[in-house]
């Protein structure tokens, strides 16, 4: 059964797409023989690398002698793998991913998926003692819940590298969902995030010193970091949905 899907550059159609089972190996390059995946750019090595599937992740070669390919989570906040000249099959544990070849000052990217990842239930049943206490708590109904949801939207929405939109952009974005919201209550729901999530002392313990920056940055990172935004919670932002509360 296959258990790993490279998607090539430019892929149009899923009949071009090439499907590995476990112990199955890709090779990938600018010149490959029939079954390779074949990149056709001059700066791509004859021989680049391969790839093995192993059940539900997959590992990487990397076959060149002086380039470092780069494996990105289109989905994530960010995370990457980095596998240096002469690694060899280093393992990736996105269930989509994303590997980047630099080529003579371009960037070329193929697709990889490990459809198969699979989980097991996370309830604890017959369990005695108390409960663990949650690492976050949030409420998906409130106006910070909203405004952190806007903040990471970009990212969010495929672009692990996208600027993160600035508080009039905020306003706008949020208007349908929050018609009476305003400059300062963005950030005043920026500063209350920054306390709940314990990215800085709240103002009874805070110490003397100069003033936190990159607030922004630093709520958006953990967000998605430790998926406290998904991909689903954008409804909040929609225009039927209902109004946030605070």
């Amino acid at each position: 059964m296959y258990s790993v899907i490279i998607v090539p550059p430019a892929c149009a159609e899923p009949d071009e797409q090439i499907r590995i089972a476990t112990g199955e190996r890709l090779a990938f390059g600018r010149a490959q023989a029939d079954g390779g995946l074949t990149i056709a750019h001059e700066g791509v090595p004859r021989v680049a690398g391969d790839i093995t599937a192993h059940r539900n992740f997959w590992l990487l070669s990397n076959l060149s002698e002086d380039q470092t390919y780069v494996v990105e989570n289109p989905e994530g906040a960010g995370e990457h793998v980095k596998v240096g000249p002469g690694r060899l099959d280093a393992p990736v544990p996105f269930e989509f991913a994303r590997v980047v070849l630099p080529a003579a000052g371009d960037l070329l990217s193929f697709d990889v998926w490990a459809p198969r990842h699979s989980f097991r239930s996370v309830e604890r049943h017959g369990l005695s003692g108390s409960l663990t206490s949650p690492a976050f708590t949030l409420d998906r109904t409130k106006r910070y819940f909203a405004v952190l949801t806007a903040l990471c939207e970009p990212r969010l929405r495929g672009e692990p590298h996208a600027p993160l939109p600035a508080v009039e952009q905020l306003v706008e974005r949020l208007r349908p969902v929050w018609p009476t919201v305003s400059r300062t209550a963005v950030y005043w729901n920026i500063d209350y995030l920054t306390v709940k999530l314990r990215l800085r002392p709240g103002p009874d313990t805070a110490e003397p010193g100069p003033r936190v920056n990159g607030k922004k940055e630093s709520l958006v990172s953990l967000a998605l970091r430790f998926d406290l935004v998904r991909e689903d919670d954008l409804v909040v932002l929609a225009a039927h949905a209902p109004e946030v509360c605070q």
